[in-house]
């Protein structure tokens, strides 16, 4: 279950791209990739959920956690760097704090109930530089 969640999600993120060859559309967009479980009647990310309990997990099932994070930091640093915002090299650090970012903003959201507490944070990501405008 797991893989296939990362699996969707890579083919989520793919899609982005086939969807607009513009890499700083695609950067505006990623956001939505979290903000579709809130939707979905107040849920989180499966692999968020995983992962904060991850003492818990076999080790095979965090192994597939962990992927879904190499997935999106991977996706991020290829728009980033193709939108020439960061040279590849470079762009780890920042591909890490946007994932942890956006995942943390969904979860303070959940925690409230409220989608409207996602949206300010990606409001906030994105007037600080953060996440490319």
């Amino acid at each position: 279950m797991a893989r296939r969640y990362w699996e969707d999600s890579a083919a989520v993120l793919e899609s982005l791209q086939e969807e607009s060859p513009d890499p700083l559309h695609c950067l505006h967009r990623y956001p939505e990739t979290f903000r579709k479980a809130l939707e979905n009647a107040n849920r989180i990310c499966l692999c968020s959920f995983m992962a904060a309990e991850s003492d818990d997990l076999p080790g095979e099932m965090m192994q597939e956690v962990q992927t879904f994070a190499e997935v999106h930091i991977a996706w991020l640093s290829k728009v980033l760097s193709a939108a020439g915002v960061v040279d590849s090299k470079g762009s780890d650090p920042w591909t890490r704090a946007i994932f942890a970012a956006v995942a943390g903003a969904q979860l303070i959201a959940r925690s409230r109930s409220d989608v409207s507490i996602y949206d300010t944070l990606i409001d906030g990501y994105r007037a600080t530089g953060l996440l490319p405008a």
